[in-house]
């Protein structure tokens, strides 16, 4: 590992859940792995996120009479997706990868766990409120830029990766390292998010020839 000491990267839910089979499947997901593993050598910081939601979460769409995964409703904080069960909190699906091969990773940061709030991003929840305290540690490590992989782009990576630019973090989404769930659009309207935003987009091999130089 010889990672600029400014940067940490941020590997958001690569959980069972979100890997083919899962509760909540990203197309693809687990291709991602093996390039996370890749690129986590070059980063001395690093950061793992984790959904990881209690039964009944408010965004699950068992937890409302007739409603439907996929489908939409209304919540005290705004609009909100209704998901199928998944990354409930102590099960399989909601564990990280057995494959993921990140030993120095500095910290695992839980998300989702409010009952009543769902939380795409790493740094604030849904409510737009509630901050998980990621940017705090992250400006105490001395961090300035956060290079973002994961699952999914359109969600939790794109989500993420706003409100890191938002907090005043340079941001790059790596894009080979992250697969999309691509929900009526979402996967466009994220890039189009994402690049009005300042947040540039690199691949591994990119990162990892900048890296040797």
């Amino acid at each position: 590992m010889n990672g600029n000491a400014q940067d940490c990267l941020l590997a958001i839910d690569v959980q069972y859940d979100f890997m083919p089979g899962g509760a909540l499947a990203v197309p693809h997901g687990d291709e991602v792995v093996p390039v996370i593993n890749r690129l986590a050598r070059a980063f001395d910081h690093v950061v793992l996120t984790q959904d990881w939601h209690p039964p009944g979460h408010a965004s699950f769409a068992s937890s409302h009479a007739g409603m439907q995964p996929f489908g939409m409703t209304r919540l005290a904080y705004g609009d909100q997706v209704m998901w199928p069960d998944h990354c409930v909190q102590g099960t399989h699906g909601a564990a990280l990868h057995a494959d993921l091969r990140v030993p120095h990773a500095r910290m695992v940061l839980r998300k989702g766990h409010h009952a009543g709030v769902d939380s795409y991003s790493a740094f604030m929840e849904a409510d737009r409120t509630t901050r998980t305290g990621l940017a705090g540690y992250l400006r105490e490590h001395g961090v300035h830029r956060v290079f973002c992989v994961g699952l999914a782009t359109d969600f939790c990576v794109a989500w993420s990766a706003l409100d890191a630019r938002e907090a005043g973090f340079e941001v790059v989404v790596i894009e080979d390292a992250c697969r999309a769930i691509d929900l009526d659009g979402s996967l466009a309207d994220a890039w189009r998010d994402m690049t009005a935003a300042g947040v540039r987009r690199m691949t591994s091999m990119d990162l990892l020839g900048e890296h040797r130089r």
